[in-house]
């Protein structure tokens, strides 16, 4: 699932391409990807009409906004965007497309379907799901090492899992906690309480960092991941724990371990990272 850096590249990417254009029709050919408003009538006629004025991002989620409306769209596993000529031919996989009145259309295509678009009043997005209860950026004024402290002192969970709590901090996915642990010197299955006040120092340092650097990159190309543009991230050649089982660390030279942590696949050194 793209995390962060990886939205953040779409967003980029999807703001030059589609900014200023204005929808002429949206033809929906999986409705359950819409989930409000509930009619996917009301859905399109809202639409018709709309000019494009900016494309923005809250944690993982694309926020494109028109004159009147915030779609906050979730990409899940295998949801992209592209832009594409009007009387190109689109496959089986092409779930929505918003026409525009220049004749191009931006394309949404998701093999698994697990996509998602929320329409709201602009400003109402935040007040209603998917937005409402998500925690602060990890690049904003609100995420500091005391607010960080203050969370983990108060859960019981590993660290993996609470990091992982979008209610917590948006953004973080599996890839990044794994890296983020392991630039901090944290074992993923420490209680996060337990956490001395240098280790989550050091841990909100290495969130940030690892974060910044994989947003310059263009996020991590893993499975099937491109920005709107086709083209693919940089950042998994930076990697040192994600996907690197049995690989040598780059630290210590020992082999890196794979285990699952709260449900899911987890990376690390077992000489870096001591419980």
């Amino acid at each position: 699932m793209p995390e962060l850096p990886e939205v953040e590249t779409v967003r980029k990417t999807l703001k030059k391409l589609v900014l200023h254009k204005t929808i002429d029709q949206v033809t929906i050919h999986w409705p359950k990807i819409i989930k409000n408003p509930v009619e996917v009538e009301q859905f399109i006629d809202a639409l018709k009409g709309e000019t494009i004025v900016d494309v923005g991002r809250r944690g993982k989620f694309l926020i494109i906004y028109t004159e009147t409306f915030a779609l906050v769209s979730h990409l899940r596993m295998e949801g992209r965007y592209g832009l594409h000529p009007g009387d190109e031919p689109y496959d089986k996989h092409t779930h929505v497309i918003f026409h525009f009145t220049d004749g191009t259309e931006l394309r949404y295509r998701d093999v698994r379907k697990f996509g998602t678009m929320h329409l709201y009043k602009k400003g109402d997005e935040f007040n209603y799901p998917p937005l409402i209860a998500l925690g602060p950026e990890p690049f904003s004024e609100e995420f500091t090492v005391e607010y960080l402290t203050e969370k983990l002192r108060k859960t019981n969970r590993k660290v993996k899992p609470a990091l992982l709590d979008q209610n917590l901090l948006v953004g973080l996915g599996n890839i990044y906690v794994d890296e983020a642990l392991f630039r901090a010197g944290i074992h993923p299955e420490r209680i996060a309480s337990s956490l001395t006040e240098p280790e989550i120092t050091g841990l909100h340092r290495e969130i940030v960092a690892t974060l910044s650097e994989a947003v310059k990159k263009g996020g991590s190309t893993i499975r099937s991941y491109v920005n709107s543009q086709g083209e693919i991230g940089m950042f998994q050649l930076e990697l040192y724990a994600y996907g690197r089982q049995g690989e040598e660390c780059k630290r210590c030279g020992r082999p890196l371990e794979k285990i699952k942590v709260g449900g899911r696949g987890t990376h690390f050194c077992p000489n870096c990272q001591k419980v």
